[in-house]
């Protein structure tokens, strides 16, 4: 592996490590290679790796199951202690875990832990640390965190000022492999709050949280439902995933005269755009929405062309793209800004007229939404680093702004 050199001290560093950093310079790698080298060298040892969902932590995991098998596979267990997706066993007995660490911590409580390792450390809820940091108390055990920085707050902030560790800052602009076109459109395209924090892993005092933990929290409580309630009145709402991003996520939601419920969050990754709209309208066979709220930017309009080939669908279809305005196929045009969107959704919130799925995903994805306050224009510009079932999930909540329905949320 050709490394570069500030990985190449990440390798032989000793001790507590906190790597801040803008996308995409190889972070994950080397604590990949560094935990694999970790587990062989030392016997008896205890991993355990964890990040806010399940998904970020695999990625990780894998990058560190990778290398052990290019560094020594004979060393790995096999037959009933072969790896699975949450556990790693070797013959030298030591082992590594890795578990989504959700809101509380209260799975990864009970384990004495040799090395502690996070992922995107600066999305992990303050809870999570006071749950798992005496795991590390009997041991004296080693930390080493990594994450894209957020606000100047939490665990992984201090991390960064504390002493006790050893701190690495490395750009995106840094990087031997980056594109130039790529990261100049980033600084044509974004505020430079934005670029600052994504690209140049910079903590920054502009940024804002836009829906506050404590709501996030109240919101977020509704189980999945085992079955599908018929002639209930259910909206639809789809982000089209695009060439920096390969998620496509559909949300869909549940309307009374009282509330709003989330009753299903879908994300699908690594398929064609055709496959996933047909997925949009086998869930309309067993939902029969009532309207199907698509971003038409990018890609999306694909998806609305195709969705309008369907007799099904074709007249459920509600455009709502990422720039300002929605239209449907009789080009019934109404202009909505992207905040509108993201407010309609917190006052949904803050008047508890929407539940919320209590899911791991969708509580990073709005933890992730940022506000930045622009005082030469007086707008506000919103935005996230993982906002794309968000992006869904306030498309679908806008068939409660629907003319003739009882919920209708005023907001200056």
């Amino acid at each position: 592996m050709q490394l570069d050199d500030w990985q190449k001290e990440v390798l032989l560093t000793e001790g507590n490590i906190c790597l801040r950093s803008g996308r995409q310079v190889g972070k994950s790698t080397i604590v990949g290679l560094k935990c694999a080298q970790f587990a062989l060298e030392n016997p008896g040892k205890l991993v355990m790796v964890i990040s806010k969902t399940e998904r970020q932590a695999g990625l990780l995991f894998a990058k560190i199951l990778g290398n052990i098998n290019d560094l020594n596979r004979t060393a790995i267990k096999k037959g009933k202690d072969r790896p699975t997706k949450h556990i790693i066993k070797l013959k030298n007995k030591s082992v590594i875990h890795c578990l989504p660490c959700g809101d509380t911590g209260f799975g990864i409580m009970g384990f004495t832990i040799d090395l502690l390792i996070a992922d995107e450390a600066a999305w992990i809820p303050e809870e999570v640390w006071n749950s798992i940091i005496p795991a590390l108390a009997i041991t004296r055990g080693n930390i080493w965190v990594l994450s894209t920085p957020f606000v100047k707050e939490g665990y992984f902030y201090e991390c960064f000022q504390d002493s006790t560790f050893s701190a690495f800052h490395t750009s995106s602009e840094d990087c031997p492999r980056k594109d130039e076109k790529f990261l100049q459109h980033k600084r044509d395209t974004l505020t430079k709050t934005q670029y600052a924090q994504m690209y140049l892993g910079e903590f920054v005092d502009e940024l804002r949280q836009f829906f506050p933990d404590e709501l996030i929290a109240k919101c977020c409580v509704a189980k999945r439902r085992t079955s599908i309630i018929k002639n209930r009145t259910y909206y639809l709402g789809c982000d089209v995933a695009r060439m920096d991003r390969d998620e496509f996520t559909i949300e869909i939601v549940e309307m009374n005269d009282e509330y709003l419920t989330h009753v299903e969050n879908i994300m699908i990754k690594d398929t064609p755009i055709p496959e996933s709209t047909r997925r949009i309208i086998q869930l309309n066979t067993q939902y029969d929405f009532k309207k199907e709220f698509i971003d038409s930017g990018g890609m999306g309009i694909t998806v609305c062309d195709l969705l309008r080939e369907s007799d099904e669908d074709k007249r459920k279809v509600v455009e709502i793209n990422n720039a300002s305005r929605a239209y449907t196929q009789d080009d019934n045009r109404k202009k909505i800004l992207k905040e509108d969107l993201y407010n309609n959704l917190k006052r949904l919130m803050e008047k508890r007229q929407i539940v919320l799925l209590d899911d791991d995903e969708l509580k990073m994805s709005l933890k992730s939404i940022q506000a930045e306050h622009n005082p030469e224009t007086g707008k506000m510009k919103i935005w996230g680093g993982y906002s794309h079932i968000v992006e869904g999930l306030i498309r679908a909540c806008w068939g409660s702004k629907e003319k003739g329905l009882n919920i209708w949320i005023d907001y200056v």
